[in-house]
């Protein structure tokens, strides 16, 4: 697993709780990130426009634009990691969130020791370099299965930490069906239920060229879905 000390991974996180601001910012540093706060969208559009940020944390209940209208702004232009932080637990608001292009989810209160795992899970996978490992090629997609990065015709396709998971699991099943229950288990359980459903969507909506025809991931009627790979290079 990556070292954030040694990596000194510079995250931007965007609160207008000032203590809560103060608290992480101090909690982060303190596990050896670099840190900037932000206590709202414009002070954080502000430091992005000349600082390069690794990650972003941000609270989803704002004054002005919430951090879900936010981050669907950014993902027209940026792949940078997100975490939401928020005070909405209910299933609905992290399917929003996470459909906004979040990474992860995590909410209110929350203990911070998991913020720093669940923070150097995402630098982790988004800042592994290829090396040499197979890629699966669909088409014209072609996906690393250690950097886990997509690209299509060649241009880099941001997908999520979520993503990244689910679309890792069918590439480790070349041309196998997997079923709700296989990528429940699959996935540690950190997605079920109706998640995976709109996980499958933003996967497709990324992926296909009409993601309400799918060519590469299709459905296998009342078994799962199957991603279509042509093959493996090792």
């Amino acid at each position: 697993m990556a070292n954030p000390t040694d990596s000194r991974s510079h995250i931007l996180v965007v609160d207008d709780d000032q203590r809560l601001l103060e608290l992480l910012k101090k909690f982060l540093e303190e596990s050896g990130f670099r840190v900037t706060g932000a206590s709202d969208t414009d002070q954080a559009n502000a430091y992005m426009n000349g600082i390069h940020f690794d990650l972003l944390v941000i609270d989803i209940m704002m004054p002005g634009k919430t951090g879900i209208e936010w981050l669907i702004e950014l993902r027209e232009s940026t792949t940078i990691p997100a975490i939401f932080l928020t005070a909405l637990g209910e299933t609905e608001d992290r399917i929003d969130g996470l459909s906004a292009g979040a990474d992860d989810y995590l909410p209110k209160p929350f203990e911070p020791r998991e913020l720093i795992l669940r923070i150097t899970r995402i630098l982790d996978r988004s800042l592994t370099a290829p090396n040499g490992y197979s890629d699966i090629i669909s088409g014209n997609l072609v996906f690393n299965l250690e950097s886990r990065k997509l690209s299509k015709d060649e241009t880099l396709i941001h997908l999520t930490t979520s993503e990244q998971d689910l679309l890792s699991c069918f590439a480790n099943a070349p041309n196998k069906t997997l079923s709700r229950e296989d990528l429940i288990e699959l996935l540690e359980e950190r997605m079920q239920g109706r998640s995976i459903d709109v996980a499958i969507a933003r996967l497709r909506s990324k992926i296909e060229n009409d993601p309400k025809q799918p060519y590469y991931l299709t459905t296998v009627r009342n078994l799962g879905w199957k991603l279509q790979i042509d093959k493996v290079i090792g």
